[in-house]
């Protein structure tokens, strides 16, 4: 090649050179500009940077504190075989008690035939034992303290076997019995018959009525919210060994026909390791108390014209029991119904917001047109599409249907609560828990008649209790497997 080849051959490396030199250039140049125009942006935003990181660490410090509440296990006590009792049993005991008239007799013998209460409830050993000849019962302290240990330790050691659990391994005890509450209370009783570690802080609910376990969980959850990785044991029974009415109150009378044994123990745990074996998750949990006179009460225990004691139930209780119903479902209704039923129930509280403006406008300006118009009826919104499963507390049948009626659900959906009070009548606040074992239907003998399905993962279980005060009380439980 030539000199001019080469030269011009030189000349053009030169100038694709000075291309690629130029382009280089202006990428450096476009990099430079895009460092400073990301300075000059972050600056504008760092407020709403700093803003963003201060949300998440308030999200990170936070999440400790929303503990959640696993249920690992619940078991119920099944009274020993030598306590059950017919209703002709029941009769019988009462009569050879020596305190009865004929006529009252009869007249338990009515409420009994009306209670849809079974043929083998449960009775205390101390009253029981008339059946076998003894010429009295036997109401003493340490009889009542013979019942509290058979029941509490039968479903205590059912619990703590079933969750594979050592008693070191309990944090918290809350026990709650309402109208037997002897000194050293029943809590003191469990932990020492368990050795529960020293630092165990146990609980002892008295006086609370059939709605005290629920009130346990509300106790239980709060404290293992603020306890993160701990565990609590929930132990409700109630004790009838000093309970028997033996006066002519008829009002007093029904607690005698009403009431039996029974007991029931659950285990929490805010440990997320627990989470992964857990059959429940708690929800949310629920308080309603009512304050006026007569919802105070309407259950209340005193001595008769006579000086014998028991507990008067008023006539008013299915009234008072809806109205305290009402309020607590609409608590819990925002978190439970989905959002159609929301809608439903504020386009109709809306109407009956407008319909008082309009009546109100229509007396003041004499139109007759406005001033008669029907009120609308307020919307009753059905619970069952946002819950699969209920425990509605086996407090009698008028309880049972009372509720069932407010909140339009079937027989399937009261299956466990009719279940529960033939097979076990009223056993005051351990009741949910023998309607939750119907639910599950884990055996033939917990397949209630007309039943529904069992609940399955992913359901949800309501348990709503009522006590006297007045109080309704609910918890919303998640199935997990």
């Amino acid at each position: 090649m030539g000199a001019g080849g080469r030269s011009r051959a030189c000349g053009g490396k030169s100038k694709e050179a000075d291309e690629v030199t130029k382009d280089h250039r202006y990428l450096a140049k476009a990099y430079s500009i895009s460092i400073v125009d990301w300075w000059h942006v972050s600056k504008v935003y760092a407020g709403w940077v700093a803003l963003g990181l201060i949300g998440v660490s308030v999200a990170v410090l936070w999440q400790p504190l929303v503990v959640p509440a696993y249920a690992e296990v619940a078991n119920m006590t099944k009274p020993p075989a030598d306590w059950a009792c017919s209703h002709d049993d029941l009769i019988e005991i009462c009569s050879r008690h020596g305190k009865f008239s004929e006529e009252t007799l009869a007249f338990m013998r009515r409420i009994l035939d009306r209670s849809k209460t079974g043929q083998a409830t449960h009775w205390p050993p101390g009253t029981v034992r008339l059946l076998r000849g003894e010429a009295t019962a036997d109401c003493s302290m340490e009889a009542a303290r013979e019942e509290a240990r058979t029941v509490i330790f039968s479903c205590v050691d059912d619990a703590l076997k079933r969750t594979g659990l050592k008693p070191r391994d309990i944090d918290f005890l809350i026990v709650n019995c309402s109208l037997f509450v002897p000194t050293p209370s029943l809590a003191a009783m469990v932990h020492s018959h368990y050795k529960l570690r020293a630092d165990c802080r146990t609980y002892n609910l008295g006086g609370m009525g059939c709605s005290a376990s629920v009130i346990g969980v509300d106790l239980a959850r709060q404290l293992l919210e603020a306890s993160p990785g701990s565990r609590a044991l929930i132990v409700s029974t109630e004790n009838l060994t000093q309970q028997l009415y033996l006066g002519g109150d008829r009002s007093m009378l029904v607690q005698n026909m009403l009431f039996r044994c029974g007991g029931a123990a659950a285990v929490l745990s805010s440990r997320a390791t627990d989470g992964f074996r857990a059959k429940y998750k708690l929800l949310l949990t629920n308080r309603t108390q009512t304050s006026d006179d007569a919802a105070l009460s309407c259950v209340w225990q005193c001595e008769d014209d006579s000086g014998k004691r028991g507990i008067r139930l008023s006539k008013e209780v299915p009234a008072i029991a809806g109205r305290a119903l009402k309020h607590n479902l609409t608590a819990i209704g925002p978190y439970v119904l989905p959002l159609r039923e929301q809608f439903a129930v504020l386009v109709r509280e809306a109407l009956r917001w407008a319909h008082t403006r309009a009546t109100a406008l229509g007396e003041t300006l004499a139109i007759p047109a406005l001033a008669d118009l029907a009120r609308p009826k307020p919307y009753i919104p059905n619970f069952r599409k946002g819950v699969d499963h209920f425990c509605i507390h086996a407090g009698g049948r008028a309880v049972i249907d009372g509720v069932a009626e407010n909140l339009k659900l079937s027989r399937a959906d009261t299956a466990p609560s009719r279940a529960c009070l033939w097979h076990y009548g009223n056993t005051s606040s351990s009741s949910i828990w023998y309607e939750l074992r119907f639910c599950e239907q884990e055996s033939e003998a917990w397949v209630a008649e007309d039943a529904g399905a069992p609940v399955r993962a992913g359901d949800r279980v309501l348990q709503v209790a009522f006590g006297s005060g007045f109080k309704c009380n609910s918890a919303v439980w998640l199935r997990m497997r």
